[in-house]
C-alpha cells in the first residue's frame, strides 16, 4: 500500500527498477505514456518511401511533410507548458493524447499531398507530450536528482521515435502477409495500431497518476504560498537563460527529431538502402535513446554536485560542439559503415545534451516551471522547423543540408559558453541546496 498522498515527498533517488509508490508509478507511466506518443507521432516516418510514391510527392513537398511534422508542436508546446502550471500534468496528458490519437489514426485516409500535409500537421500536437513529461517527473523527484529523472524518463520515451523507424515497415508488412492490404497502401493500416494505443495510454494515464506525490492540484488544500502561479508564461520570458536553454534544445532535439524525420529516407536515396534496412539503421539512432539521454541527465547531476550550475552549462556547451562536429563527420561520409559509424558518435552528444538541457530546466524559475519547460520544449521544435527548409530545397542535397547543420549546432554549442561567460550569474550554488516549489 502507498503512503497516504498528504505524506508524499519527492523522491530524492531514483530506482529504476521499483514500482511502489505514487512517484515511481507515476515516473513508469510517464515515460511509457511518452514512448508511444513518439511512437505515433514519427510511425508513418519511415514508410514515407511508400507514401511519397504513392502520392506522387516531389523533393519539395516531403520537405514540406518534414516542416509540418514538427510545426504545430511548437504552439502545443507552449500551451501544455502552461496548463501544467495551471490544470495539472494529469489531467492536460489526457486531453493531449484523446485529441492526438485521432489524426494518427485516421492520417491513411489521405489521398493528396494536401490531405496528407494536413494530417501530418495535426499529428504534430502529440509532441508536447514531451514537456508534460519533464514537468511530472520534476514535480515527483527532489533537486538532487531531478535531472537524471528528468534525462531516463525523456530518453526512455524518446527511444519510441526508434522504435517506431524499426517497428512501422514490420506492422505494415504484417498487414500485407495477412491478406488485409496490398503493400502500397499497407502505410494506411498500419497507423491504425499506434493511434489505438494512445487512447489506451489516456485512460491509464487519467486513472493511475496523479499531479503531485500530495494529489491533484484539484485536491489539495492550496495555502497562500503554494496557490497556482499567474503570469508564469510572462516570468519564463523575462528570463534570459530560458531563450538560451530553448536555442540549446533546437540544437540537439530540434536536430533529433529532424533525423527521426529524415534518417530512412537519406539511407535509402544516397545509399541505396531498402526500405527496412534504412528503418532499421535509423532506428539505431532512436533506440540510442535507452542509455544517452539518461546519461547526461547523470552526468550533469554530478557536475551540478561538484560545481553548481556553472558546471551544468559548461557541460551542456561541450556536448553540443562536438555533437556539431559528430554530423558534420556524418555529412561526408563516403560509405554507409562510415556513415553509421558517425551517426552513433553524433546521437551520443546530442541525446546527452536533450538531457543535460531539461536538467538545468527545473532551476531556472521555480514559479513558472512548467512555462520554461514549455518554451524550451517548443525551442527545440522551432530548431527542426527551421532546418527542415534546408531537406525542402532542390538546390541543396540532404548531405550538404547535413553539413550546414553541424557548423550551425557547433556554433550554438559556442554561443551558449560565450552567454554563460558574458551573463555570469551571482551567487550560483549547487543544485543540491535549491530548493523547488512543489504544488
Amino acid at each position: 500500500m502507498d503512503a497516504p498522498l498528504a505524506n508524499q515527498q519527492p523522491l530524492s533517488h531514483l530506482n529504476i527498477f521499483a514500482a511502489k509508490g505514487v512517484q515511481m508509478r507515476t515516473f513508469h507511466l510517464t515515460w511509457l505514456t511518452f514512448f508511444f506518443c513518439f511512437f505515433g507521432w514519427f510511425g508513418i516516418a519511415p514508410l514515407m518511401p511508400l507514401v511519397r510514391e504513392q502520392l506522387h510527392l516531389d523533393k519539395g513537398q516531403v520537405g514540406n511533410i518534414v516542416i509540418a511534422s514538427v510545426s504545430a508542436t511548437i504552439l502545443a508546446r507552449l500551451i501544455m507548458g502552461k496548463l501544467c502550471d495551471t490544470l495539472g500534468p494529469r489531467l492536460a496528458y489526457t486531453l493531449l493524447l484523446v485529441v492526438g490519437a485521432f489524426p494518427v489514426m485516421l492520417i491513411g485516409l489521405s489521398n493528396s499531398y494536401e490531405s496528407f500535409l494536413l494530417f501530418r500537421l495535426a499529428i504534430g500536437i502529440i509532441g508536447a507530450s514531451f514537456v508534460i513529461t519533464q514537468f511530472h517527473t520534476s514535480m515527483m523527484f527532489a533537486p538532487n536528482v531531478v535531472g537524471t529523472a528528468n534525462a531516463v524518463a525523456g530518453g526512455w520515451g524518446n527511444l519510441g521515435g526508434g522504435i517506431a523507424n524499426m517497428a512501422m515497415p514490420l506492422v505494415a508488412a504484417a498487414f500485407v502477409s495477412l491478406g488485409y492490404i496490398d503493400e502500397a497502401n499497407s502505410w494506411r493500416l498500419a497507423m491504425v495500431v499506434p493511434g489505438v494505443v494512445l487512447l489506451v495510454m489516456a485512460w491509464l494515464y487519467y486513472k493511475y497518476t496523479t499531479d503531485t506525490p500530495r494529489g491533484n492540484y484539484a485536491d489539495i488544500q492550496r495555502t497562500a504560498t503554494a496557490e497556482k502561479p499567474k503570469g508564469t508564461f510572462l516570468l519564463a520570458l523575462r528570463d534570459y537563460r530560458t531563450w538560451v536553454l530553448a536555442l540549446a534544445y533546437g540544437a540537439c532535439f530540434g536536430i533529433e527529431i529532424t533525423i527521426d524525420n529524415v534518417a530512412a529516407v537519406y539511407f535509402v536515396d544516397h545509399f541505396g538502402a531498402t526500405l527496412v534496412l534504412a528503418g532499421m539503421l535509423a532506428g539505431i539512432f532512436g533506440f540510442m535513446n535507452i542509455f544517452a539521454r539518461g546519461l547526461g541527465g547523470w552526468v550533469s547531476d554530478r557536475m551540478g554536485r561538484t560545481y553548481g550550475l556553472k558546471g551544468k552549462w559548461l557541460l551542456l556547451s561541450g556536448l553540443l560542439i562536438l555533437e556539431g562536429f559528430g554530423i558534420v563527420l556524418f555529412a561526408v561520409a563516403p560509405s554507409l559503415p562510415l556513415a553509421i559509424a558517425a551517426m552513433l558518435l553524433f546521437a551520443l552528444f546530442l541525446k546527452m545534451a536533450n538531457g543535460c538541457t531539461y536538467s538545468i530546466v527545473p532551476f531556472v524559475n521555480k514559479k513558472a516551471m512548467g512555462s520554461v519547460s514549455g518554451v524550451v520544449g517548443a525551442g527545440g521544435n522551432l530548431g527542426a522547423m527551421l532546418v527542415g527548409f534546408l531537406f525542402k530545397s532542390s538546390a541543396i542535397s540532404y548531405s550538404t543540408a547535413f553539413l550546414y547543420i553541424g557548423l550551425g549546432v557547433a556554433a550554438v554549442g559556442g554561443l551558449v559558453l560565450l552567454v554563460r561567460l558574458v551573463r555570469k550569474e551571482i551567487g550560483e550554488v549547487a543544485p543540491e541546496s535549491l530548493t523547488l516549489a512543489r504544488a
